[in-house]
């Protein structure tokens, strides 16, 4: 008598023969398996057919979206959020010209490679405690929960030194509040001055304003600093 398990059948696959199983779709675009599979749980992919609980077969067109994907973040640091959004445009047949070019206004170039938050405390000397502390005040911003760029790096050495010096994270808790409400304010002038305009010039124009409001917001902070100081008697002021 021959044992179950040695007659039991492989589920059969789907009628179109071109669709893909996982080993076939991590070689064919040389990306992990977790990063697909975290890529499917982000609405970045097209759920597979799936013939039993461990068996699942995957679209063509899944890997012209993973070399898209891969094409996006190393040339831009985006967020996943962001490349969602791009991927629904690109599959109504919109042009991302403009689009690409206001990511990288915004965004800017991509990082080599983002550390994780081992790595990322390694680098700047803090805590995880003191990372989670910075998390929750919105002082450690990572676009991508988890993987923390150069931006974040710089940050996170700062706050080494001045929590080293006797600083609590709450003492810092006027940046992100007042950050928040400029925000507001540049989004809502942006939206009253391009609500009206075609897309494509809706883009064109928050390229500018971007890059105007990026530099409206250093001069004019640093500016009020520099007349605050010229106006102290001495340095206890």
């Amino acid at each position: 008598m021959k044992n179950p398990q040695q007659t039991r059948k492989k589920p059969a696959p789907p009628e179109n023969k071109k669709l893909l199983r996982m080993q076939e779709l991590v070689k064919a675009t040389g990306v992990p398996k977790s990063t697909i599979l975290h890529y499917l749980a982000e609405g970045l992919l097209p759920e597979p057919v799936k013939t039993s609980r461990n068996m699942a077969y995957y679209d063509p067109q899944c890997i012209e979206r993973l070399e898209f994907i891969k094409t996006l973040q190393g040339r831009y640091r985006l967020p996943l959020a962001k490349i969602k959004n791009l991927l629904e445009l690109k599959d109504q047949g919109r042009d991302l010209s403009l689009r690409m070019e206001l990511a990288e206004v915004v965004f800017g170039p991509a990082d080599p490679a983002p550390l994780d938050e081992e790595a990322f405390c390694q680098a700047t000397g803090l805590t995880p405690a003191q990372l989670r502390a910075l998390q929750d005040n919105q002082l450690i911003l990572p676009l991508n929960p988890g993987q923390f760029d150069r931006e974040d790096v710089g940050m996170g050495r700062l706050y080494t030194q001045g929590l080293a010096l006797g600083l609590k994270v709450e003492d810092l808790s006027f940046y992100p509040e007042l950050g928040r409400r400029i925000v507001d304010q540049e989004m809502a002038l942006r939206r009253r001055l391009t609500h009206h305009l075609p897309e494509d010039m809706d883009a064109l124009i928050t390229i500018r304003l971007t890059q105007a409001a990026r530099a409206t917001r250093s001069y004019v902070i640093d500016r009020l600093f520099q007349l605050r100081a010229a106006a102290a008697r001495d340095l206890k002021e």
